[in-house]
């Protein structure tokens, strides 16, 4: 990776700073911005949640539930480290218990900075409470969000999130965290207030039960969405070459994305970045070829969980149909589920933003001919023929020259499918930053 993590702008980034802050300018001057609102329904503390002038809450943090955990958890603790895009005053969480089958009973809370090391933290974790209480169960199919936390953070922090569940029950999980989360043993008990980490012996590389960090800030103007399938999930983030992996490190494109938000946007246009993204999902659901594990899993089942309820969103990046066409979709249904869910989403005030489908070196010819009606609908007008706000050029960015049908080489994670570390750069990089910011609340 020839990027930091932290970005100093140099000559040449401070440059482009300059020249997407006047671009935007000019953008902001010569048009009006659309408001948006969210559909989710906030926790009783939340107000409207609606632009900076109110309770200013955005989802700055998100790890879509998709499966259960192969193992139960039996009177434990969990910790999971989740990574901010944006910080705020205070902050607060949401808990699911979307797959599971029995009532959940969580019987404490803390959040707390990490260290970004292990499981420890810095300073005492700070408790979490659910309508006034410390402990809440979270029913079968159900979800709750905590009430307001106070604690300050910052653009990049990464947040130690600590769960004491009590009894026997199979926890719902994101199953790629591309790093690594913490649990104490079985029958341990509570360890949420521990500072040491020591007692966390057990690890995971998914992230278990939190599923959205909300930050407060009032000086935001929306929350970005990333919505799609293993290459918005992160698939390849960790990949800087062949023998070399960077788990942890937070190089996703959507984590990218929001390196530049926070430095290259003006301090009255910044957007929280939450990845909403699972590996081996569809955008249609009528795919004959869809697999069990993500049967259900498709853009239209799980947008209101996934998008809809979060806080503050005024902007989708729509990534989807690289799975569609090797499972058996065309083109026509899969334009028909981009309608779906872009109508759902600009009812909602929400803008849409897409990428054209991506290469793959397994596409059949038909295959090939059906990405082609994809993306001539995608790009037409830049706007999906009227259905969407703007298009991501990905498959610009990916696709290598001498064959059109794989990713380019320094970009290619080596299975022709997957961005690496310099690719998901790249990615971020193509971005228009002006377009996002026209989906900014006033």
């Amino acid at each position: 990776m020839h990027r930091l993590l932290a970005r100093v702008l140099g000559p040449d980034r401070a440059h482009l700073a300059r020249g997407v802050a006047a671009a935007l300018a000019l953008t902001l001057a010569s048009s009006a911005l659309a408001a948006s609102a969210s559909t989710a329904a906030a926790p009783a503390d939340a107000g409207s949640g609606r632009g900076p002038g109110g309770n200013a809450w955005f989802t700055s943090w998100a790890g879509s539930q998709q499966s259960l955990a192969p193992t139960p958890v039996r009177d434990q603790s969990m910790r999971m480290i989740t990574h901010l895009s944006q910080g705020g005053d205070a902050l607060r969480i949401r808990v699911q218990n979307t797959f599971g089958e029995t009532p959940l009973t969580v019987d404490a809370a803390t959040v707390a900075h990490s260290t970004g090391k292990d499981a420890a933290t810095e300073g005492r974790p700070r408790p979490v409470t659910f309508d006034g209480r410390r402990e809440v169960v979270v029913p079968a199919g159900g979800e709750v969000w905590s009430d307001t936390a106070v604690l300050r953070t910052a653009a990049q922090d990464d947040i130690a999130v600590s769960l004491s569940v009590s009894g026997t029950v199979s926890p719902g999980r994101h199953d790629s965290a591309f790093r690594t989360n913490y649990l104490t043993p079985p029958g341990s008990g509570d360890h949420t207030t521990d500072t040491a980490g020591s007692a966390y012996t057990e690890t995971t590389g998914s992230t278990y039960l939190v599923s959205a960090v909300d930050v407060r800030n009032p000086r935001l103007r929306g929350s970005l969405v990333a919505y799609g399938s293993s290459v918005v999930d992160g698939t390849g983030s960790t990949n800087c070459g062949q023998d070399c992996t960077r788990p942890g490190a937070d190089l996703r494109w959507t984590d990218d994305l929001a390196r530049r938000i926070t430095s290259e946007l003006p301090a009255a246009r910044q957007f929280a970045v939450a990845n909403a993204g699972i590996g081996g999902t569809t955008s249609a659901a009528t795919c004959p070829g869809i697999g069990d594990a993500v049967r259900g899993l498709d853009a239209s089942a799980r947008l209101e969980r996934d998008v809809l309820s979060l806080h503050g969103v005024t902007g989708v990046l729509y990534y989807y149909g690289t799975n569609d066409l090797p499972a058996g979709c065309d083109a026509a249904q899969i334009e028909t589920s981009y309608r779906e869910v872009f109508q759902r989403l600009r009812a909602a005030g929400i803008k849409v933003y897409v990428t054209p489908i991506t290469p793959r070196p397994g596409y059949t010819d038909q295959n090939n001919r059906d990405r082609h009606a994809v993306g001539t609908f995608v790009s037409k007008w830049n706007s999906c023929g009227g259905t969407c706000d703007g298009v991501l050029p990905f498959d610009q960015v990916l696709e290598d020259p001498v064959r059109p049908n794989s990713i380019y080489p320094p970009y290619d994670t080596g299975d022709g499918v997957h961005a690496n570390i310099a690719g998901q750069q790249a990615l971020a990089d193509i971005i228009s930053l002006p377009m996002l910011a026209a989906s900014a609340r006033r």
